[in-house]
C-alpha cells in the first residue's frame, strides 16, 4: 500500500501520546492526577443541554444544515461579537460556522496555502498549526515567542527573504500553551505587518473567555484596519464546556471567510442544526456563566501557583487560559522532567517541546481538574521533593 509523502511529514499527535503514557501508568496501578490536556471537567451548562434536547426532537433539524451555518447561529455570533468586543459583523458574509475551531484552522491552510507557500507560525504554539501547514503542502516558518518579549512575535526578526512566499500568519492570544495575553500595541503592529506584506492574519482566539482578575482579553478585530487583512477563529468548546460538541466559528474579512467556506463546502457538510441551536442559546447566557466559570478557575490557578511558589518556582500568574507554563528545573529536558513527575508523583503534565523547539525547557499544567486534586498534586510535589530550585 502506497501512502502519500505528507503522511511521513506528520509527527504523532501530542495528546494521543499523552493518553498512551497515562494508560501505561494507570495499568501499573498509579493514581494519576491529570494536568495534561485542557478539557473542562465541569459539565456543559443546563441551558445549553435543554436547548439541544428541544432542538433534537424537532425533525426540521434532522436534514443537511446550510454549509455556512444556520442564519440564527450566524446572527447570534454577530450579536455576541458586538456585545463582547464591540465588533460589527455581517452575519451573511463575515461569519461562518465551524465543526469546532480546529476544523476551521485545518481548512484555512488548505484555503490560503499553495504547495511551497510559507505560513509564519509562533513557537511554542498549538501543534495543529505546523501539522496542517505540512498537510497543505506549505512550509512552516517558526518564529520564537518567549518570556523576554511577552510571548509576542518580533516582526523585525523575521527573515525578509521569506516574505514574498508568506501567505498566512497565525497568532494565538490568549496563548496555548503559554497563557500569554497580547498588548494593544502588538495587535496594531500585527495589522500593519499583514497589510504591508499582503499576508493574511489568522487569529486563534479560542481562550478569550477564560481570564483572571476581571481583565477580558481582546479580539484583533477590535483594532482599526483588522477586517482588511484578518480573520479570527473562535469556539464554544472552552467558553461553554462544549469540547465534545464541536461548534465554532470563523469571522472577519469577508473575502477570506467566503474562500474558507468554499473549501469547507467541498470537504464537509456543516454542523448538525440542533447543535447550532444550542449555540444560539449559549450566547444568550454567556455573561453569568463565564463569570462563574472564571471564579472557579481563578481559585484553581491560585491553588496551583501557591504550591509551585512554595516549591521554588517564580512563574508569574497566567492572565488567561487554564494553563500554567513553567520552566523545568536545571539539569532536566522537558520530556525527562515530565516523565520523572509522572513516575515519582503520579502527576501528568505536558512537555514544552511538544509545542515546538522553543518550548524546550518548559512544561504545561492544566487547571481543568477539581480543587481537591490540585491540592493533592501540590501535596505530592512536596512529598517527593519536586522543586525548581534544587
Amino acid at each position: 500500500m502506497k501512502k502519500t509523502h505528507r503522511i511521513d511529514t506528520i509527527p504523532p499527535y501530542l495528546f494521543a501520546q499523552i493518553d498512551k503514557k497515562k494508560a501505561e501508568a494507570q495499568a501499573k496501578g498509579i493514581d494519576i492526577i491529570n494536568l495534561g490536556i485542557g478539557d473542562p471537567d465541569t459539565p456543559t451548562p443546563d441551558f445549553v443541554i435543554e436547548a439541544m434536547a428541544k432542538a433534537i426532537r424537532d425533525p426540521r433539524t434532522h436534514d443537511y444544515p446550510p454549509y455556512e451555518g444556520i442564519p440564527e447561529f450566524r446572527k447570534a455570533v454577530a450579536e455576541w461579537y458586538q456585545d463582547r468586543f464591540n465588533v460589527s459583523l455581517d452575519p451573511q458574509s463575515e461569519v461562518l460556522s465551524l465543526i469546532g475551531s480546529k476544523e476551521g484552522i485545518a481548512h484555512a491552510f488548505l484555503t490560503f496555502l499553495d504547495p511551497g507557500d510559507i505560513a509564519i507560525l509562533p513557537d511554542p504554539g498549538y501543534p495543529a498549526y505546523k501539522v496542517n501547514t505540512l498537510i497543505a503542502g506549505g512550509v512552516p516558518y517558526v518564529v520564537p515567542v518567549n518570556e523576554e518579549n511577552n510571548y509576542e512575535i518580533d516582526f523585525d526578526k523575521i527573515d525578509p527573504a521569506i516574505l514574498p512566499k508568506a501567505n498566512v500568519l497565525f497568532i494565538n492570544y490568549p496563548g496555548n500553551p503559554t497563557g500569554a495575553v497580547a498588548s494593544d500595541e502588538f495587535f496594531e503592529r500585527t495589522i500593519h505587518f499583514g497589510k504591508k506584506h499582503n499576508i493574511l492574519i489568522c487569529m486563534d482566539n479560542a481562550y478569550s473567555e477564560v481570564y483572571f482578575d476581571g481583565k477580558p482579553p481582546r479580539s484583533i478585530l477590535e483594532f482599526k484596519g483588522a477586517k482588511d487583512i484578518a480573520i479570527e477563529f473562535h469556539t464554544l468548546s472552552k467558553t461553554f464546556n462544549m469540547t465534545g460538541w464541536r461548534l465554532g466559528m470563523a469571522v472577519g474579512n469577508a473575502e477570506a471567510i467566503q474562500a474558507l467556506g468554499k473549501i469547507k463546502t467541498n470537504m464537509d457538510s456543516g454542523v448538525f442544526k440542533a447543535i447550532q441551536w444550542a449555540g444560539v442559546e449559549a450566547f444568550k447566557h454567556y455573561k453569568p456563566f463565564i463569570a462563574a466559570q472564571n471564579d472557579l478557575y481563578q481559585v484553581r490557578r491560585d491553588i496551583l501557583m501557591k504550591g509551585l511558589r512554595e516549591q521554588g518556582w517564580t512563574t508569574p500568574n497566567p492572565k488567561a487560559t487554564f494553563y500554567v507554563w513553567a520552566k523545568v528545573p536545571k539539569g532536566y529536558a522537558s520530556e525527562q522532567f515530565t516523565m520523572d513527575m509522572l513516575d515519582r508523583a503520579g502527576i501528568l503534565v505536558v512537555p514544552g517541546n511538544g509545542y515546538g523547539q522553543y518550548g524546550e525547557g518548559y512544561f504545561r499544567m492544566s487547571i481543568t481538574t477539581p480543587n481537591h486534586r490540585l491540592e493533592e498534586a501540590v501535596k505530592r510535589l512536596k512529598e517527593h521533593n519536586i522543586r525548581f530550585d534544587v
